[in-house]
Parts: C-alpha cells; sequence; structure tokens
C-alpha cells in the first residue's frame, strides 16, 4: 500500500456540525485531525454486533483504529500482512502462522522473524498514540462537562433554595393575615355595638318628640 497523509479520525470534536445544522442533517460526523505519513479509509471492515447494543460508539471506533492499523501498511510484506493472514484462518493455529511466514518470504525474500516483531512493535505504538490523544481528549471533555453539571446543580439548588425560603415567609405573612382578619370583628364589635344602639336610640329619640309635637298640634287644631 502506497503511504498517504495521515489523519486520525477525531472521536469526540464535530468541525462539520455547523454545517450540518445549516443543511438540516442529523447524523453525527466527525473531524480529521492530521498527523503525518497515512490517513484512515472510510469503510468499515469488522464489528461488535452484540456489543454495540450496550455501547453504539463501538463499531464507530472500532473503525477508527481498525482503518488506522490498516492504514499504516507500507508496501511489501510486513506485519499487517501476516497478521490479516493468521487472523483469516485462525490466530491459536501454529499452522496459519508457518504458512503467513512462507508466504512472507515468497514476497519479500529477507522477511525476518525480527522483522516481523519490529513492525508489530511499531503498530502498536502508533495505536496507543491515538489511544493516549483520544483518552486525553475525552477525559479533558468529561471533566469539562461534569464540571458544568455541577455548577448547573449547584445553581439550581441556590434557586430554589431562594425560592422555598420565600414561599415560606409568604406563607408566614399569609397566616398572619388571616388572623388579623380573624380579628377584625371581635376588635370591632363594642364599636360596632354601640355605634347600632345610637342609631336605634336617635330613631327613637326622633319619633318621640315628634310624637309629642304632633299630639300638640292635634290639640290645637282640636281644641282652639
Amino acid at each position: 500500500m502506497a503511504k498517504e497523509s495521515f489523519n486520525w479520525k477525531s472521536l469526540f470534536i464535530n468541525e462539520e456540525a455547523n454545517n450540518q445544522e445549516n443543511t438540516g442533517s442529523t447524523q453525527p460526523s466527525a473531524s480529521v485531525l492530521p498527523t503525518p505519513d497515512n490517513k484512515f479509509p472510510n469503510q468499515v471492515t469488522e464489528s461488535f454486533s452484540t456489543n454495540s447494543l450496550t455501547n453504539p460508539f463501538l463499531n464507530e471506533i472500532f473503525e477508527v483504529y481498525d482503518k488506522g492499523f490498516e492504514s499504516l501498511n507500507e508496501s511489501g510484506f510486513d506485519f499487517f500482512e501476516l497478521y490479516k493472514s493468521v487472523v483469516a484462518v485462525g490466530v491459536t493455529n501454529p499452522q496459519s502462522y508457518q504458512m503467513a511466514f512462507t508466504m512472507g518470504k515468497s514476497i519479500k525474500s529477507d522477511l525476518t522473524k525480527e522483522f516481523l516483531l519490529q513492525k508489530g512493535s511499531f503498530y502498536i505504538a502508533e495505536i496507543e498514540k491515538v489511544y493516549t490523544k483520544y483518552d486525553t481528549i475525552g477525559k479533558t471533555k468529561k471533566a469539562d462537562l461534569d464540571s458544568n453539571i455541577t455548577k448547573e446543580k449547584y445553581n439550581l439548588s441556590k434557586s430554589i433554595s431562594e425560592l422555598e425560603a420565600k414561599i415560606l415567609e409568604l406563607q408566614k405573612e399569609l397566616e398572619a393575615k388571616k388572623i388579623e382578619l380573624q380579628k377584625i370583628d371581635p376588635v370591632n364589635m363594642e364599636q360596632l355595638s354601640e355605634i347600632q344602639l345610637k342609631m336605634e336610640a336617635n330613631n327613637l329619640a326622633k319619633q318621640k318628640i315628634l310624637t309629642s309635637i304632633n299630639t300638640v298640634i292635634t290639640g290645637i287644631n282640636q281644641y282652639l
């Protein structure tokens, strides 16, 4: 495989998100972070059908590693070709290793065990680099999100406490007003009674004096 520019697919950062929002697309995509040498192909060759039911990102992220591994492969026969051959035949079958090595020798006459182990270590080191990079990104984003969640919970809890305090204060004020309302009649009853009696006395006094006056007026008309 010829060398190409090496671009690791981002697992956590979507640079195309804004463009997708503008076009109305809801399908997630990953940004491309350049690093030297090759790049990932875009197709999946393996998947975790069972585990993906509980982790929907597993197949997508496995694609990143699987295609990253494949994109590191150079022309000629090395660990990558032996790996693919052994995996296809069976990793626990000793003959698969002998067959793959024999095939490799026919392609690369100077192929040695040491060369294969060296290239295997190279692939592992490159994959570890990618893992470390995205593990750091993931932990950072998780820490940021945890921090934001903690702050939001704190602010909401504080607002709730303040509102509860205001409600309690209003409840106390409401009870006080109810007590004042209940006291209005007893407090003013004596004054109301006095006014009522005075009004009755006023009516009686008027009636009495008018009756007396009218009696005299009747007497004048009758006796004079």
